[in-house]
């Protein structure tokens, strides 16, 4: 068993050495797995953010109500009726105001992205004070808060780093009416960060709404406990609502955005991981038949086949291994951190930056040495069968 071990590290050795006589083949099979790797992490890290933002807006100690049957708050009608109704529900919380309950107005308005200068929908989300009660770090970080009454918005942070014109003191004109920017907003690195905030009834009146609104957001006496609200829907026949806590809403949202990105990604990858393949095959045959002689002469002073087999088998993973290598820190200094927009579940953009993860970083080296085991493993099946007799064979 030593004398093996001793073969196959002499062989190893032998071929990590030879590696610069074929430099420019090497060098081909490991860029190939390089790019391969980068392209699935940027996909994998695109995903991971989008599901990042959408996590950090949800709350177990919010519920989210919307007419039943409604996907997102944009196909959703709620009538004042159904509000005043909903906010003598129990499981509420109430302070000094009374109930904490937001009645909210969704509507899409244009925005133009910076980097294609395209036109794209923005949710413009009518809001009352108790509504910004509601969400965790939200704060003005430019400007002012809008005033009741006023054709004034406030803008989230994201939104004025992706789409052009919502710059403080901008006018805005939303169908036949002007708006004026009149402060920026944080929201904790949330989907909330990625909207146009105005006052709920001035938008009601100005988008012609009447009294209705489109979501009703309560906060919860317990965390994630949304029963005793939905006993209540159950019994009031002039209720057909759905209620969720809104960590649970927005899983949902993001999960059809997500699955799409995750499943667009790794066919891509999987394709080009072919041709890696291919490249890598190509690379090793290459190898194998350039040292036959050695391989021969090694095999006729009695090393074993299994060693030129292992020996070409990690010749191949070490070159994807440096590949996969070189394709995380590619994709780490590329795409890690940097902004993006993409339509979420109500047809509007939402911000986010892209976020490389561990797993992401473990599943692309995974695939690289996938490419350098299968890639090697024919060659090295071949070099394992090199005869003996291709050792005499050298013409003097």
């Amino acid at each position: 068993m030593g004398s093996l071990i001793s073969q196959i590290q002499a062989v190893v050795a032998m071929n990590l050495r030879s590696l610069p006589q074929r430099i420019w083949m090497s060098l081909a099979t490991l860029f190939a797995v390089a790019i391969v790797v980068a392209v699935l992490l940027a996909f994998l890290s695109m995903a991971n953010g989008f599901q990042q933002t959408v996590k950090n807006t949800g709350s177990e100690s919010l519920a989210v109500i919307l007419r039943a049957g409604s996907q997102a708050e944009l196909n959703s009608v709620i009538t004042r009726d159904q509000v005043n109704l909903l906010s003598e529900a129990p499981g509420i919380v109430r302070g000094d105001k009374g109930p904490k309950v937001s009645a909210e107005l969704y509507v899409t308005v244009d925005g133009i992205k910076r980097s294609s200068q395209t036109e794209v929908n923005l949710p413009l989300r009518g809001i009352s004070e108790s509504g910004i009660s509601l969400r965790e770090g939200f704060t003005i970080i430019e400007g002012r808060m809008f005033e009741p009454g006023k054709n004034e918005i406030v803008v989230g942070s994201s939104v004025l780093r992706e789409f052009s014109g919502f710059e403080l003191g901008n006018s805005l004109r939303f169908g036949k009416t002007t708006w004026t920017v009149v402060g920026v907003f944080e929201a904790g690195a949330s989907v909330f960060a990625s909207e146009l905030w105005t006052d709920v009834r001035t938008l009601q009146s100005q988008f012609n709404r009447g009294s209705s609104a489109q979501v009703i957001r309560v906060a919860l006496q317990q965390p994630g406990d949304i029963g005793a609200i939905t006993e209540y829907i159950d019994k009031e026949p002039r209720l057909n609502m759905d209620v969720k806590t809104e960590a649970e809403y927005y899983q949902e949202q993001a999960k059809a955005m997500s699955d799409m990105i995750f499943f667009l990604g790794w066919p891509l990858a999987i394709a080009m991981a072919l041709g890696a393949l291919a490249g890598a095959l190509n690379t090793m045959y290459n190898s194998v038949a350039q040292r036959a002689v050695e391989i021969a002469t090694l095999r006729a002073i009695g090393f074993r086949g299994v060693s030129a087999f292992l020996g070409t088998l990690v010749e191949s993973l070490v070159l994807a291994f440096i590949g996969g290598l070189l394709g995380t820190l590619a994709a780490f200094l590329l795409f890690d951190g940097i902004s993006a927009s993409t339509l979420g579940g109500s047809f509007t953009q939402i911000v986010f930056s892209f976020e490389l993860s561990s797993d992401a970083f473990v599943q692309g080296i995974t695939l690289a040495m996938i490419i350098g085991l299968v890639g090697g493993f024919f060659p090295a099946l071949k070099a394992s069968r090199v005869p003996v007799m291709v050792a005499f064979s050298v013409d003097p």
